[in-house]
């Protein structure tokens, strides 16, 4: 029996619909599997990583901490603040990289465990360190676990090894298997649950198991996936139809039909990020289209949601794409905890039942986003209108539309019907290479090597010359090990091994355990400064 407690899910504060909570990352591969994750691993956190820490607005995650897991636990980066950090979590990437990729050893089977339990011992810590000089956003931490082993088998090792620990301050705890399978379908790069017939409570609620490829692609979107709002708090949007659209659905106050849905985006805004848009101008403003949707979500409170009221239908070819504009966003059936079950499953239901008459009769919903508030009541607020696209998944697509305020006047021709033959050789489209779909995942733009490139050299630094270069590239690379602020809980030797350890080895652990307090309180106040 599983006797651990996971953190208590607490309502949070509607304002920070974009922060996640803070992320714990274990590597725990072992040879000869490192040598083959290696590389792409690196790539994918440095991709990643150069996206999180441009992303204009609030921080959406507030701290990061990596350990890996190979002959012993150790912590190669304690928790920092991701935003304004890049510097640093590539000199931590780029350690991970020169770890021993040849050669065999046996890892303890309790340094999982421990580095678990030593990285929520940090966590606590920073967190006492920090409340005594600013306000928390977070309590809670999740923890994923990336592992070349059998992810069945490292969900019970942990389940028996951290029965007895108090897990309290754990939102999540993820272990990921990554496992040597090319990718067949680029679009469906995600990762996956693992399947079970035999799943126990703890598999089901506490311990989440899934399956990614090795390649960069899938590490990559499996880490933005950080980047998503899971919060489960309160539901994000609430849509409104009309009462007689779908019987037996929650009646709001008005006698309107209400669908509880969460909302999640399709991509991240280019006018969120640096060196986006071709040349100075902006296709899109971080203070215009993105908040006419997800920052008024994000102002809804607790007592009111967003609303988005259906007004009519329209045919699915009815609707001109020049006539929408801004990001797309998704919505879903909410996942809110705090509903009832029945609740829940009947809105899923319902909700499900819309998007297939809506691909059935082939048509779009119309709605109006209706003000949170009006204190002003002698001036009408402006409203935004927003079309509502139905897909083959269980979600439905809301996309702006223009209204007649925002229209220009666009005298466009009609196409003639008839063109003259000699008019285009269409044997130029014959040599273009015809695809069926667009797969994003096959096109990139250089966005990350640009990212990285501005932390480099930010305000337009002077550039090393090439001589330069060549000396530092001839100097022996020297790497400083990042050390964590709270001493790794002590390691225990296998039975009948410990005498066998190396001396060498031997001195360097306690040394690695065992920091003078000097150098502690030194790295304490860099770590956690009390204040600006």
């Amino acid at each position: 029996m599983y006797h651990g407690q996971i953190a208590s899910k607490r309502p949070s504060n509607p304002t920070q619909m974009y922060q996640q909570p803070p992320r714990l990352l274990i590597v725990h591969i072992a040879l000869p599997s490192w040598a083959d994750v290696c590389s792409n691993l690196c790539e994918a956190l440095q991709n990643f990583f150069s996206l999180a820490c441009s992303l204009m607005g609030p921080s959406r995650i507030p701290l990061f901490s990596l350990y890996i897991v190979q002959n012993q636990h150790e912590c190669i980066l304690p928790f920092v603040q991701v935003k304004g950090n890049f510097a640093r979590l590539k000199a931590c990437i780029s350690e991970l990289r020169m770890l021993q990729r040849e050669g065999c050893f046996r890892p303890q089977g309790i340094s999982l465990q421990l580095a678990i339990e030593d990285g929520l011992q940090q966590f606590k810590q920073y967190s006492r360190h920090v409340s005594t000089g600013a306000a928390l956003t977070y309590s809670s931490l999740e923890i994923t676990v990336l592992t070349s082993q059998p992810g069945k088998e490292v969900v019970k090792q942990l389940e028996e090894g951290l029965k007895d620990t108090d897990l309290v301050r754990i939102r999540k705890l993820q272990v990921v298997e990554i496992t040597k399978g090319a990718l067949e379908c680029m679009n469906s790069a995600s990762p996956v649950e693992e399947p079970s017939n035999e799943e126990s409570p703890i598999l089901a609620t506490d311990i989440d198991l899934q399956t990614i490829d090795s390649d960069i692609v899938s590490m990559e979107i499996f880490f933005k996936a950080w980047l998503h709002n899971s919060g489960t708090d309160q539901e994000h949007v609430h849509l409104l139809l009309p009462s007689r659209s779908i019987s037996n659905i929650s009646r709001t106050r008005d006698d309107s039909m209400c669908l509880k849905c969460d909302l999640q985006e399709r991509l991240l805004s280019p006018s969120l990020l640096p060196g986006t848009a071709d040349g100075s101008l902006r296709m899109d403003d971080p203070k215009g289209d993105f908040s006419t949707l997800y920052q008024m979500v994000s102002q809804s409170s607790s007592a009111s949601c967003y609303k988005l009221r259906v007004i009519k239908a329209l045919k699915s070819s009815g609707v001109c794409e020049s006539l929408t504009y801004g990001l797309p966003f998704v919505l879903r059936p909410t996942s809110c905890w705090q509903l009832e079950w029945d609740e829940l499953e009947t809105n899923q239901q319902h909700f499900h039942a819309l998007c297939h008459s809506l691909l059935k009769r082939e048509w779009l919903l119309l709605a109006k986003g209706e003000p949170l508030n009006r204190e002003d009541k002698l001036r009408e607020p402006t409203s935004t209108f927003y079309v509502i696209l139905p897909s083959p998944s269980p979600t439905l697509l809301v996309k702006a539309v223009a209204t007649r305020e925002l229209m220009l006047p666009s005298p466009f021709p009609l196409l003639p019907e008839d063109m003259p033959a000699d008019s285009l050789k269409t044997s130029m489209l014959d040599d273009l290479e015809l695809e069926s779909t667009y797969n994003p995942l096959q096109v990139w733009s250089h966005l990350y090597s640009h990212l990285s490139s501005t932390f480099a050299n930010p305000h337009g630094r002077f550039h090393p010359s090439s001589k330069s270069r060549a000396v530092r590239k001839a100097e022996p690379l020297q790497i400083n090990r990042v050390r964590a602020t709270v001493a790794p809980l002590p390691m225990t030797p296998a039975p009948g091994r410990a005498s066998k350890m190396p001396a060498a080895s031997k001195a360097s652990s306690e040394v690695f355990l065992q920091p003078s307090m000097e150098e502690e309180e030194e790295e304490a106040d860099e770590e956690y400064p009390s204040g600006p």
